[in-house]
């Protein structure tokens, strides 16, 4: 499968908005208390600051609806964020509009924003056109590194790809690579392992995998599911 990969673009003078999933876990107190998917992130993006690449930074924080909440802001993201990444962090409380485009537009080679969360936006899980085209002013080149969003089709994961040159970010790459190689020629006997709490949003992966792989091994929250029926 041939895929666009900014790793393999020279990025120096660009200005790269990267949609990922910072979904994370917070402590009472509001600090995260797991930062896997921020550490991850941020090492694959260190190398593309280090080449001259700014980030625009865009994520999700839980269900609002599209409605504003401070209890999914994304600001609450920034302390690790930027200790993760190792380079000042700044945050705009907008993810479009006039503040989020003069916030991007103040970024150097080698420096980091993060806005506010897509989803207080109503258009993003509509994969809205509009708001997709307001995303592709933030930034020259749309990277996308959420792979567990990338089912999804929404504003950010979706329509923005059609407004601007769109690659796959280092997590993203990894994962189709992974996927690749165990699904197009696996080893005999082949079995997957799927967990999670939702079996509604894996249906057609749990039918392409038993249609691939010799079996299929639910465990966690949906295998309750299958245990009922």
């Amino acid at each position: 499968m041939a895929i666009s990969a900014i790793t393999d673009m020279d990025v120096a003078g660009k200005r790269l908005v990267v949609r990922a999933d910072l979904n994370v876990p917070f402590s009472d107190d509001g600090s995260v208390s797991d930062a896997t998917r921020i550490t991850r992130f941020a090492e694959g993006m260190k190398p593309l600051l280090a080449a001259g690449a700014s980030l625009v930074i865009l994520t999700h924080v839980g269900r609002p609806k599209g409605q504003r909440n401070p209890d999914f802001c994304a600001k609450a993201l920034q302390s690790t964020l930027a200790d993760a990444l190792g380079v000042n962090l700044a945050f705009v409380d907008a993810c479009v509009g006039a503040d989020a485009q003069a916030a991007a537009a103040a970024l150097k080679g080698g420096e980091a924003l993060l806005c506010q969360n897509v989803r207080f936006e109503p258009g993003e899980e509509k994969n809205d056109a509009a708001l997709a085209k307001e995303f592709a002013k933030l930034g020259d080149i749309y990277v996308n590194d959420a792979f567990s969003c990338a089912h999804r089709a929404h504003a950010s994961t979706e329509a923005i790809a059609h407004e601007m040159t769109a690659t796959a970010g280092p997590l993203m790459l990894g994962e189709v690579t992974a996927l690749t190689k165990a699904l197009e020629n696996p080893q005999r006997p082949s079995v997957a392992i799927v967990g999670g709490a939702k079996v509604s949003s894996k249906i057609d992966v749990l039918k392409n995998l038993v249609g691939k792989l010799d079996a299929v091994i639910t465990h966690g929250g949906m295998a309750n599911t299958f245990l009922f029926a």
